[in-house]
Protein backbone atom coordinates (compact mmCIF):
# COMPACT_ATOMS: atom_id res chain seq x y z
CA UNK A 1 0.00 0.00 0.00
CA UNK A 2 1.20 3.27 -0.60
CA UNK A 3 1.44 5.76 2.04
CA UNK A 4 -0.12 9.09 1.48
CA UNK A 5 2.92 11.24 1.21
CA UNK A 6 4.79 8.60 -1.24
CA UNK A 7 1.06 9.02 -3.46
CA UNK A 8 1.83 13.28 -3.45
CA UNK A 9 5.40 13.22 -3.89
CA UNK A 10 4.67 10.89 -7.53
CA UNK A 11 1.47 12.74 -8.22
CA UNK A 12 3.88 15.99 -8.34
CA UNK A 13 6.62 14.41 -9.84
CA UNK A 14 4.50 13.04 -12.63
CA UNK A 15 2.41 16.46 -13.45
CA UNK A 16 5.84 18.33 -13.41
CA UNK A 17 5.99 18.02 -16.98
CA UNK A 18 2.89 19.93 -18.54
CA UNK A 19 0.36 21.67 -17.08
CA UNK A 20 -2.25 22.06 -19.61
CA UNK A 21 -4.92 19.22 -19.93
CA UNK A 22 -5.87 15.70 -19.68
CA UNK A 23 -8.72 13.93 -21.35
CA UNK A 24 -10.63 12.13 -19.40
CA UNK A 25 -14.21 9.63 -20.47
CA UNK A 26 -15.76 7.32 -17.17
CA UNK A 27 -18.85 5.36 -16.87
CA UNK A 28 -21.72 7.48 -16.18
CA UNK A 29 -21.96 5.81 -12.70
CA UNK A 30 -19.35 7.78 -12.10
CA UNK A 31 -20.21 11.09 -12.85
CA UNK A 32 -20.14 12.24 -9.25
CA UNK A 33 -17.50 10.46 -7.76
CA UNK A 34 -14.88 11.11 -10.62
CA UNK A 35 -15.66 14.70 -11.73
CA UNK A 36 -14.82 15.47 -7.55
CA UNK A 37 -11.78 13.72 -7.84
CA UNK A 38 -10.41 15.62 -11.03
CA UNK A 39 -12.23 19.03 -9.68
CA UNK A 40 -9.60 18.35 -6.64
CA UNK A 41 -6.23 17.09 -8.98
CA UNK A 42 -6.62 20.47 -11.06
CA UNK A 43 -6.68 22.20 -8.23
CA UNK A 44 -3.58 20.32 -6.41
CA UNK A 45 -1.42 20.12 -9.90
CA UNK A 46 -2.97 22.77 -12.33
CA UNK A 47 -3.71 19.92 -15.00
CA UNK A 48 -6.80 20.69 -15.87
CA UNK A 49 -9.48 17.79 -16.70
CA UNK A 50 -12.00 17.77 -19.62
CA UNK A 51 -14.80 15.20 -18.80
CA UNK A 52 -16.87 12.90 -20.99
CA UNK A 53 -19.28 10.77 -19.37
CA UNK A 54 -21.26 7.75 -20.14
CA UNK A 55 -22.21 3.85 -20.87
CA UNK A 56 -18.87 2.13 -20.78
CA UNK A 57 -19.27 0.10 -24.11
CA UNK A 58 -20.70 3.15 -25.58
CA UNK A 59 -17.69 4.89 -24.49
CA UNK A 60 -15.17 2.68 -25.40
CA UNK A 61 -16.52 2.67 -28.76
CA UNK A 62 -15.81 6.15 -29.12
CA UNK A 63 -12.02 5.57 -28.57
CA UNK A 64 -12.07 2.97 -30.71
CA UNK A 65 -13.13 4.71 -33.44
CA UNK A 66 -10.54 7.94 -32.86
CA UNK A 67 -11.84 10.17 -29.64
CA UNK A 68 -8.50 11.07 -27.84
CA UNK A 69 -8.45 10.22 -24.71
CA UNK A 70 -5.77 9.54 -21.70
CA UNK A 71 -7.66 8.19 -19.08
CA UNK A 72 -11.30 5.97 -19.49
CA UNK A 73 -13.00 4.34 -16.12
CA UNK A 74 -15.17 2.07 -17.25
CA UNK A 75 -17.77 0.23 -14.69
CA UNK A 76 -16.32 -2.86 -15.90
CA UNK A 77 -13.00 -4.41 -17.02
CA UNK A 78 -13.55 -6.10 -19.99
CA UNK A 79 -13.80 -2.97 -22.39
CA UNK A 80 -10.50 -1.60 -20.71
CA UNK A 81 -8.81 -4.51 -21.33
CA UNK A 82 -9.89 -4.91 -24.91
CA UNK A 83 -8.35 -1.42 -25.61
CA UNK A 84 -5.50 -3.03 -24.25
CA UNK A 85 -5.66 -6.16 -26.77
CA UNK A 86 -6.39 -3.32 -29.32
CA UNK A 87 -2.86 -1.29 -28.43
CA UNK A 88 -4.90 2.02 -27.71
CA UNK A 89 -4.29 1.23 -24.14
CA UNK A 90 -0.62 1.07 -22.01
CA UNK A 91 -2.13 0.14 -18.95
CA UNK A 92 -5.04 -1.56 -17.29
CA UNK A 93 -5.95 -1.91 -13.08
CA UNK A 94 -9.49 -2.48 -11.55
CA UNK A 95 -10.08 0.78 -9.36
CA UNK A 96 -13.00 -0.27 -7.68
CA UNK A 97 -16.14 -2.17 -7.10
CA UNK A 98 -19.88 -1.60 -7.20
CA UNK A 99 -23.07 -3.73 -6.23
CA UNK A 100 -26.36 -4.07 -7.92
CA UNK A 101 -29.26 -2.94 -5.95
CA UNK A 102 -32.92 -2.44 -7.25
CA UNK A 103 -35.25 0.35 -6.55
CA UNK A 104 -38.58 -0.41 -6.35
CA UNK A 105 -41.55 1.96 -5.86
CA UNK A 106 -44.06 0.40 -2.40
CA UNK A 107 -46.10 -1.28 -4.63
CA UNK A 108 -44.02 -3.22 -5.90
CA UNK A 109 -43.16 -4.90 -2.44
CA UNK A 110 -40.05 -5.90 -3.08
CA UNK A 111 -37.61 -6.81 -0.39
CA UNK A 112 -34.06 -8.79 -0.48
CA UNK A 113 -36.34 -11.73 0.89
CA UNK A 114 -38.63 -12.51 -1.79
CA UNK A 115 -36.11 -10.78 -4.53
CA UNK A 116 -36.42 -13.62 -7.38
CA UNK A 117 -40.28 -14.28 -6.70
CA UNK A 118 -41.19 -10.62 -7.01
CA UNK A 119 -39.40 -9.39 -9.71
CA UNK A 120 -40.64 -12.37 -11.32
CA UNK A 121 -43.88 -11.67 -11.05
CA UNK A 122 -45.88 -10.33 -13.98
CA UNK A 123 -46.94 -7.11 -12.02
CA UNK A 124 -43.39 -6.07 -11.45
CA UNK A 125 -42.61 -3.95 -14.33
CA UNK A 126 -38.53 -3.98 -14.28
CA UNK A 127 -36.31 -1.24 -15.90
CA UNK A 128 -32.67 -1.77 -16.48
CA UNK A 129 -29.86 -0.82 -18.01
CA UNK A 130 -28.92 -1.91 -21.69
CA UNK A 131 -25.93 -5.40 -22.14
CA UNK A 132 -23.09 -4.35 -24.12
CA UNK A 133 -23.93 -0.64 -24.79
CA UNK A 134 -23.81 -0.74 -20.19
CA UNK A 135 -21.99 -2.91 -18.20
CA UNK A 136 -24.82 -2.54 -15.83
CA UNK A 137 -27.00 -4.31 -18.30
CA UNK A 138 -24.62 -7.06 -18.77
CA UNK A 139 -24.28 -7.45 -14.63
CA UNK A 140 -27.98 -7.22 -14.82
CA UNK A 141 -28.10 -10.22 -17.45
CA UNK A 142 -25.04 -12.15 -15.39
CA UNK A 143 -27.92 -11.80 -12.28
CA UNK A 144 -30.75 -13.20 -14.29
CA UNK A 145 -29.08 -16.66 -14.77
CA UNK A 146 -27.75 -16.71 -11.24
CA UNK A 147 -31.81 -16.81 -10.60
CA UNK A 148 -32.02 -19.34 -13.45
CA UNK A 149 -29.94 -21.74 -11.48
CA UNK A 150 -32.29 -21.60 -8.84
CA UNK A 151 -35.53 -21.06 -10.83
CA UNK A 152 -35.44 -23.01 -14.15
CA UNK A 153 -36.60 -20.94 -16.86
CA UNK A 154 -36.21 -17.75 -14.69
CA UNK A 155 -34.19 -15.86 -17.47
CA UNK A 156 -36.07 -16.65 -20.25
CA UNK A 157 -38.89 -14.60 -18.49
CA UNK A 158 -36.62 -11.71 -16.86
CA UNK A 159 -35.12 -11.36 -20.26
CA UNK A 160 -38.59 -11.03 -22.24
CA UNK A 161 -40.22 -8.40 -19.74
CA UNK A 162 -37.02 -6.37 -19.04
CA UNK A 163 -37.25 -2.86 -20.25
CA UNK A 164 -33.82 -1.16 -21.05
CA UNK A 165 -34.51 2.49 -20.10
CA UNK A 166 -31.00 3.63 -19.85
CA UNK A 167 -27.29 2.61 -22.06
CA UNK A 168 -28.44 1.80 -25.52
CA UNK A 169 -27.33 3.87 -28.40
CA UNK A 170 -31.08 5.50 -28.90
CA UNK A 171 -31.98 5.84 -24.86
CA UNK A 172 -32.69 9.15 -23.97
CA UNK A 173 -29.59 11.04 -23.21
CA UNK A 174 -31.18 14.54 -21.56
CA UNK A 175 -33.19 14.49 -18.19
CA UNK A 176 -33.63 11.87 -15.89
CA UNK A 177 -35.39 8.70 -18.24
CA UNK A 178 -35.02 6.35 -15.29
CA UNK A 179 -37.20 8.87 -13.17
CA UNK A 180 -39.74 9.35 -15.82
CA UNK A 181 -39.88 5.97 -16.24
CA UNK A 182 -40.98 5.65 -12.78
CA UNK A 183 -43.32 8.74 -12.91
CA UNK A 184 -45.28 7.59 -15.85
CA UNK A 185 -45.76 4.13 -14.07
CA UNK A 186 -43.70 2.34 -17.35
CA UNK A 187 -41.85 0.68 -14.32
CA UNK A 188 -41.89 0.15 -10.85
CA UNK A 189 -38.91 -1.97 -10.58
CA UNK A 190 -34.94 -0.46 -11.58
CA UNK A 191 -32.03 -2.51 -11.33
CA UNK A 192 -28.95 -0.37 -10.97
CA UNK A 193 -25.79 0.36 -8.94
CA UNK A 194 -25.96 0.76 -5.59
CA UNK A 195 -23.61 4.34 -5.62
CA UNK A 196 -26.55 5.77 -7.32
CA UNK A 197 -28.75 5.20 -4.41
CA UNK A 198 -28.93 9.35 -3.16
CA UNK A 199 -29.54 10.42 -7.06
CA UNK A 200 -32.55 7.49 -7.05
CA UNK A 201 -33.99 8.63 -3.40
CA UNK A 202 -34.01 12.12 -4.79
CA UNK A 203 -35.48 11.60 -8.05
CA UNK A 204 -38.21 9.55 -6.98
CA UNK A 205 -39.30 10.20 -3.21
CA UNK A 206 -40.54 6.90 -1.56
CA UNK A 207 -38.69 4.73 -3.63
CA UNK A 208 -37.20 1.49 -1.76
CA UNK A 209 -33.75 0.82 -2.11
CA UNK A 210 -33.67 -3.01 -2.08
CA UNK A 211 -30.11 -4.97 -1.86
CA UNK A 212 -29.42 -7.84 -4.76
CA UNK A 213 -29.23 -11.03 -2.77
CA UNK A 214 -25.49 -11.86 -2.52
CA UNK A 215 -26.53 -15.34 -4.26
CA UNK A 216 -27.23 -12.91 -7.77
CA UNK A 217 -25.61 -10.21 -7.15
CA UNK A 218 -22.72 -9.85 -10.13
CA UNK A 219 -20.06 -8.48 -8.28
CA UNK A 220 -19.55 -4.90 -10.62
CA UNK A 221 -16.04 -4.49 -10.67
CA UNK A 222 -14.54 -1.32 -12.25
CA UNK A 223 -11.46 -0.84 -14.82
CA UNK A 224 -9.30 1.74 -15.29
CA UNK A 225 -7.20 2.15 -18.81
CA UNK A 226 -4.28 4.34 -19.41
CA UNK A 227 -3.80 5.69 -23.19
CA UNK A 228 0.00 6.12 -22.72
CA UNK A 229 2.04 5.60 -20.17
CA UNK A 230 4.26 8.03 -21.00
CA UNK A 231 1.93 10.49 -20.51
CA UNK A 232 3.03 12.75 -16.80
CA UNK A 233 -0.51 14.54 -16.44
CA UNK A 234 -2.29 11.32 -17.25
CA UNK A 235 0.13 9.04 -14.97
CA UNK A 236 -0.97 11.71 -12.62
CA UNK A 237 -4.56 11.29 -12.96
CA UNK A 238 -4.72 7.70 -12.72
CA UNK A 239 -2.67 7.84 -9.32
CA UNK A 240 -5.04 9.96 -7.90
CA UNK A 241 -8.05 8.20 -8.45
CA UNK A 242 -5.75 4.94 -7.12
CA UNK A 243 -4.64 7.15 -4.26
CA UNK A 244 -5.66 7.13 -0.49
CA UNK A 245 -7.35 10.34 -0.94
CA UNK A 246 -9.00 9.35 -4.47
CA UNK A 247 -9.99 5.85 -3.10
CA UNK A 248 -12.05 7.82 -0.41
CA UNK A 249 -13.80 9.91 -2.35
CA UNK A 250 -15.10 6.73 -4.07
CA UNK A 251 -16.11 5.36 -0.69
CA UNK A 252 -17.84 8.80 0.00
CA UNK A 253 -20.30 8.45 -3.39
CA UNK A 254 -20.91 4.89 -2.44
CA UNK A 255 -18.28 3.13 -4.15
CA UNK A 256 -16.30 -0.08 -2.51
CA UNK A 257 -12.56 1.42 -2.60
CA UNK A 258 -9.42 -1.43 -3.01
CA UNK A 259 -6.85 1.14 -2.61
CA UNK A 260 -7.63 1.74 1.16
CA UNK A 261 -5.76 0.43 4.24
CA UNK A 262 -7.79 -2.02 6.57
CA UNK A 263 -6.68 0.61 9.10
CA UNK A 264 -6.43 4.71 9.28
Amino acid sequence: MLRPLLVTGLLLAASAGRADEVVLYGAGSLRDALGSIAKDFAARTGVQVQTSFGPSGLMREKIEKGDAVDVFASADMASPLKLREEGKAAAVVMFTRNQLCAFATPEAGLTTANFAGRILDPAVKLGTSTPKADPGGDYTWAMFHAIDKDAPGAFARLDAKAQKIVGGATAATSGDPIAAAFQTGQINVMIGYCSGADQRRKATPGIAVVAVPPAYDAGPEYGLALADSGNRNAVALALAILSPEGQATLARFGFAPVGLPARP
